[in-house]
């Protein structure tokens, strides 16, 4: 008897179990997961430290990397359906990937299909927007629209489509950091626009001194 119940709780368990068996970690995609230092980015993408654009440096170090997988044959990464991938990073650690594929690899499928082909990876979609649906969810740019979205408690792996070209992408990002980033992001703009007018007009000192140092030498070289 003892035997018949504990199969039939581990029945109960694996059958509430299994949509989770089926989903995938939401912080991975393809050979990047979420979490990553910079230097793990800059290895798998083979680029550079000068291929990083600092965005802000202040509160907190805001970086972005665009990375347009190869074509050739023989490569590790598969560009069949990716045009490029914008890499976010908060003080050196990857919390958002933007994914934009290319238009030839879309080309006439409808909604339906990419939900299916995601969610074949990834699980159900916990969010589908309905077909008269065009508001823009706040967590978005306004040059978005959400799609599907699939999420757990810790991250949001979301299908989105481009407001002006109609291009389909993904937006996948850590629900922790990419809160903190948004706040730092937010703080840094509000000190470039108090410090705006004093690096100003430091820049044009600066260049106004430059131009006279430039004026000294060339009056002692310069012959008509």
């Amino acid at each position: 008897m003892k035997t018949m119940r504990s199969s039939i709780l581990c029945l109960v368990v694996l059958l509430f179990a299994a949509p989770l068996l089926r989903a995938q970690d939401l912080s991975k995609y393809r050979h990047f997961t979420l979490g990553m230092s910079l230097t793990k980015v800059l290895e798998r993408t083979e680029q550079r430290v000068a291929d990083v654009k600092v965005v802000h440096g202040r509160p907190a170090l805001m970086q972005e990397l665009t990375w347009w997988p190869p074509t050739l044959p023989g490569v590790s990464y598969q560009s069949d359906t990716v045009e490029q991938i914008l890499f976010s990073l908060y003080n050196g650690e990857l919390y958002k990937i933007s994914v934009a594929y290319n238009q030839t690899s879309t080309a006439g499928l409808t909604k339906e299909d990419m939900v299916k082909s995601i969610s074949a990876k990834y699980g159900p979609a916990t969010y589908i927007a309905l077909a008269i649906d065009f508001a823009t969810n706040d967590r978005y740019d306004v040059r978005q629209k959400l799609v599907a979205s699939w999420e757990d408690a810790q991250y949001s792996f979301n299908l989105v489509r481009s407001s002006f070209t109609d291009r389909l992408g993904l937006i996948i990002y850590s629900k922790r950091i990419n809160e903190a980033a948004e706040l730092a992001i937010v703080e840094a703009v509000k000190v470039e626009e108090q410090e705006g007018p004093q690096r100003e007009a430091e820049r044009q000192k600066k260049q106004v001194d430059d131009l006279e140092v430039a004026r000294q030498k060339n009056r002692k070289i310069f012959r008509p």
